[in-house]
């Protein structure tokens, strides 16, 4: 049967009678942030969720609830007017002041750090686990993402990785707005996980990709959202990104696109999209 999510108030457990100490509540949550939202449905409280924001695409019968918007454009008045009894936050995704109105009005508001790493993901899903009182599916969960590590691990046992080809994240918001991924994002993590190489970058973050770079790392591979790619017109608008078609990953038609909240999440299925990158790449 479908773990409940309970909360036992410390002071009805030291006060209460005994019946009043069994008493449980179900309370109604909000989520901010696709990691969050895709590992709270994967603990069981899907049913709890009654609104989140764009970016929780999966599982996707998440995009038929009410949204809360993106990023900074969310406001608490929206997420308030739908009476959430706990709102659970990606830190960085909401507006401090945003935030600081939200823990104003006494509703329960939890923040937790976007994995970048597979250790952080574990570390996630421990921590939402404690949160809702079910450590056991919490651990199952966590028990599902070190097979799939292991899966990946042994694939990549199997191959020669001496020369490891070169992978470029690129992040489009149509021709005119291509970013690239620097060290320390979630980009360069994966493509290390999945057993490819980052050029050289020098830098941190995304910034705006210049013709000039993209000649000067020349990648094997790149590695886009599938939104992205949409957003210039598909795989013939690859050709819009200038300094694209000089590279080898251009000329060997090698453009790797996947759904954005599967590269970028780092959730329950990290393990999974580094195993189907690492095949894409080496089983040619």
């Amino acid at each position: 049967m479908k773990t409940k999510f309970i909360i036992v108030l410390l002071f009805l457990v030291a006060c209460s009678s005994p019946k009043e100490q069994q008493a449980s509540t179900e309370r109604s949550i909000i989520t901010a942030g696709g990691t969050i939202s895709e590992i709270v449905t994967a603990l069981g409280f899907e049913d709890l969720i009654i609104a989140t924001d764009i970016t929780s695409t999966f599982p996707a019968s998440l995009q038929k609830l009410p949204s809360i918007g993106y990023r900074n454009q969310i406001k608490s008045e929206g997420i308030l007017s739908l009476n959430p009894e706990v709102i659970l936050i990606e830190k960085d995704y909401l507006l401090p002041e945003v935030i600081a109105q939200l823990q104003s009005t006494g509703v329960e508001v939890r923040l937790f750090e976007k994995p970048q790493t597979t250790t952080e993901t574990i570390s996630l899903i421990a921590e939402l686990a404690d949160f809702l009182q079910v450590k056991e599916e919490g651990l199952a969960l966590i028990d599902k993402v070190k097979a799939d590590l292991k899966t990946l691990d042994e694939y990549k046992s199997k191959i020669s990785l001496s020369e490891r080809p070169s992978m470029l994240f690129l992040m489009a918001r149509g021709e005119d707005m291509v970013f690239v991924a620097g060290e320390e994002t979630f980009a360069t993590s994966l493509i290390s996980l999945s057993g490819l190489s980052n050029p050289t970058l020098g830098f941190k973050d995304f910034i705006p990709l210049t013709p000039e770079a993209l000649v000067k790392y020349n990648p094997d591979y790149v590695l886009m959202f599938d939104s992205g790619l949409a957003s210039l017109g598909g795989k013939d608008g690859l050709s819009k990104i200038k300094g694209l078609d000089q590279t080898t990953a251009f000329q060997k038609d090698q453009i790797l696109t996947y759904d954005g909240l599967l590269l970028s999440g780092f959730g329950p299925r990290v393990g999974e999209v580094a195993l189907e990158i690492a095949k894409e790449v080496y089983s040619k």
